[in-house]
């Protein structure tokens, strides 16, 4: 049991063990900015500022305070007895510290000092009664304190949370951070989450390790792709071992939601590294139209849009592909290293002569060429990255055929895809669909495109408030589409 191992080395370390030899006991701050004076009176100089969670081991009482040493910062003083709870860590005593240990881990702010309490638990109960419930209450404590901390925040809180995750960070709970979309992202290490995964726990429990396990904020951007693929197939595994059928129908979703984004991950990864993400695709669509968006809470929308818009993006490998009775198509082969090249021919124009050749370091999806009735324009899904995929559209002009990128948005590449949706009769205008995220939310439209230009003529946020749109939308791309899931959903 690792961070049973874990604690207790540092419980060693910090003086824990020879603290609860003391004739005195220990006590535990449960005030942040308690102060550590060098007399048993207000006046007296200040040694240092506690925070809750602290432990110290006790060596006398005066007045109404407690003589007490901090192992941690090896400094001797005094702390007032109302801002500190004094405890035994023998084993009769192990039932009444879980109890405080399960009561503190729904306390929102209290995290430092529900991980207190959990460690003096697993110094004081008997190895074999340690079970499940002890590391689903310190994962979730150390989670949320690592989560709370991520968020933007007063100068004041901030100082409390720095000295809160000093606190834990003695206890042996490890939280990571790293750069994540323009600010600080913390994140916990999980080890107590794996512990449950491993032992007999219930569904809930299971249910809620594996959903801090897999926690899309606290991938690390800085993974190579090889080693991003792992972490995936790992995300994958430890969400299938969680059961469902037991689960409420909150938790049910959420698992849903959280593996539709990660199968539709692996889906790319598969495709890109040159294998068949067929499997993954149909595994992550599966998981999308499983879930039930009137039964999530609010705080889980953006995570249901995420979850939709990646699979969105990487749904073509599912997708059939369609035989095309047009004489002008693409023909897809290797180039350089890491590159797929695009050659546009027709009946007069092979690919030794082709029309147009342009090659990417994006993932081509072939099967979602679509050829306009006139014969001047060909749409293709281009993805370069698992969450991003432009729309490549091929068109006849006065001197001659050229191709234009669409991205979903203006921003920067992170969660976004636009596709093609329809040709407009007269070969002047098309039909497009996307979805990204803009400043934080998540956004639908559906656009008529000029093809010349491939400005935006008209759109609207739903198919039915745009005539044009809803009259000419292509069939197939209505049937494949994600985009109208909200409006399958309301009927």
């Amino acid at each position: 049991m690792r961070i049973f191992t874990i604690v207790i080395a540092l419980l060693i370390g910090s003086g824990w063990l020879n603290m609860a030899c003391a004739a005195e006991g220990l006590a535990i701050v449960v005030r942040d900015r308690t102060a550590l004076r060098a007399e048993a009176r207000d006046s007296a100089t200040q040694h240092a500022e506690l925070w809750a969670g602290d432990t110290l081991e006790v060596r006398g009482e005066r007045l109404d305070y407690l003589q007490v040493y901090d192992h941690r910062r090896e400094r001797a003083g005094f702390v007032r007895l109302s801002e500190v709870r004094r405890l035994s860590l023998s084993p009769e005593n192990a039932p009444e510290l879980f109890a405080v240990t399960r009561f503190l881990r729904d306390s929102v702010g209290d995290e430092s000092l529900g991980i207190a309490y959990a460690a003096a638990y697993l110094q004081a109960a008997p190895a074999k009664s340690i079970g499940a419930d002890s590391f689903d209450a310190l994962g979730t404590l150390a989670d949320r304190l690592a989560q709370r901390a991520s968020v933007n925040r007063s100068a004041a809180k901030e100082i409390a949370l720095a000295g809160q995750l000093e606190v834990v960070a003695s206890y042996g709970i490890h939280i990571r951070s790293f750069e994540h979309a323009g600010r600080m992202q913390l994140c916990y290490d999980g080890e107590a989450f794996r512990r449950v995964l491993a032992l007999a726990a219930t569904d809930e429990q299971k249910a809620r390790a594996a959903l801090a396990l897999t926690r899309p904020q606290c991938v690390d951007p800085d993974l190579t792709p090889v080693q991003r693929h792992e972490l995936d197939n790992w995300r994958t595994d430890v969400l299938d071992r969680a059961p469902r059928d037991g689960l409420s129908e909150l938790l049910r979703n959420r698992l849903g939601v959280r593996s539709a984004a990660v199968w539709a991950s692996v889906a790319f990864q598969r495709t890109r590294r040159g294998e068949n993400g067929q499997e993954a695709a149909e595994r992550a669509l599966q998981e999308l139209t499983r879930i039930d968006p009137k039964q999530l809470a609010d705080g889980d929308a953006d995570d249901y849009a995420e979850a939709a818009v990646r699979v969105g993006a990487s749904r073509w490998a599912a997708e059939p592909e369609l035989k095309s009775k047009s004489e002008l198509r693409i023909v897809v082969d290797a180039g350089e290293p890491g590159q797929t090249c695009l050659t546009l021919v027709d009946k007069n124009h092979d690919a030794k002569s082709p029309l147009l050749k342009r090659c990417t370091f994006g993932t081509v999806w072939a099967n979602s060429v679509r050829v306009a009735a006139s014969g001047n324009a060909l749409t293709l899904a281009v993805q370069p990255l698992e969450a991003w995929r432009e729309l490549w559209v091929f068109h006849r002009e006065s001197d001659g055929w050229q191709v234009d990128v669409v991205p979903p948005g203006t921003n920067s590449p992170d969660v976004g895809y636009i596709e093609f949706a329809g040709w407009i009769p007269g070969g002047k205008k098309m039909l497009a669909a996307r979805e990204t995220k803009v400043d934080g939310r998540y956004q639908q439209s559906f656009e008529v495109l000029d093809l010349a230009t491939l400005n935006v003529d008209k759109h609207a946020d739903k198919p039915e408030y745009l005539s044009i749109f809803y009259r000419w939308q292509d069939p197939q791309w209505k049937q494949q589409t994600l985009s109208l899931r909200d409006a399958a959903a309301r009927r």
